[in-house]
């Protein structure tokens, strides 16, 4: 047996932040490959233009002491590999989930453009999810933080499928505040800690398209970040 074959047996198992600390973004596209074997010929196409979109809008940009590409990938890995969904529509949306709101200018010239482009390159659906997990400009006089959760509380409510990606976007976020220093850490623990009952709730709902050990494990994550939160800001 070859090296590289142990090794991506190896990556099949890995918890992803492992992935990502020991064989950084180069790791995490070859276990996203893994889990797109899967899939049919087509979807795999279809997901693998949607990485490269995602790759391009976010070169440039940088999360605490990673390639920003590293969240998107782990997101879309999370929900193939933990969440047990096989659905390419899902994944292209969990790859680009975070492209509108950084890049529309960058990617279309505005939002609603952007969106127009995702929905002609990867379908409708897929376009769907992204603007529902797109947060909106922010309105002078409104609290960010505030205008933040009630505007996922209100798309998540209705798009189940939108909150099967907040989900793991939300677990990927609480996990890497644990690499997060200074001013930034109680801001962004902040931000999150109101969310997280609220995104439990919304993923035990009958009409979340997951299987009921995944919302469970799911739960089970969301309040592991609470405490994760409470020990930050109490």
């Amino acid at each position: 047996m070859s090296v590289r074959t142990e090794e991506t047996r190896l990556l099949a198992t890995m918890p992803l932040h492992a992935i990502t600390s020991v064989h950084g973004e180069a790791g995490l596209r070859r276990r996203l490959l893994i889990e797109l074997g899967a899939l049919d010929q087509a979807d795999q196409v279809r997901v693998d233009r949607a990485c490269a979109l995602m790759s391009v809008a976010h070169a440039a940009d940088r999360r605490q002491r990673e390639p920003y590409a590293n969240h998107p990938l782990r997101v879309a890995i999370r929900i193939l590999s933990h969440y047990r969904v096989r659905d390419a529509d899902v994944a292209c949306a969990a790859l680009l989930h975070d492209t509108v709101e950084d890049h529309a200018d960058d990617i279309a010239g505005s939002a609603e453009a952007a969106l127009a482009l995702l929905a002609e390159m990867f379908g409708a659906r897929a376009a769907g999810m992204v603007a529902s997990v797109t947060n909106p400009v922010w309105a002078p006089g409104r609290d960010v933080g505030e205008q933040y959760r009630e505007h996922v509380a209100a798309s998540l409510e209705a798009d189940p499928w939108a909150r099967v990606i907040k989900a793991s976007d939300f677990t990927d976020n609480a996990v890497g505040l644990i690499h997060t220093t200074g001013p930034q850490l109680t801001r962004l623990a902040g931000k999150y800690r109101p969310l997280a009952p609220v995104l439990r709730e919304l993923v035990l709902r009958p009409d979340t398209p997951l299987e009921a050990p995944v919302k469970d494990k799911i739960a089970a994550q969301l309040r592991d970040a609470e405490d994760r939160f409470a020990a930050i800001l109490d």
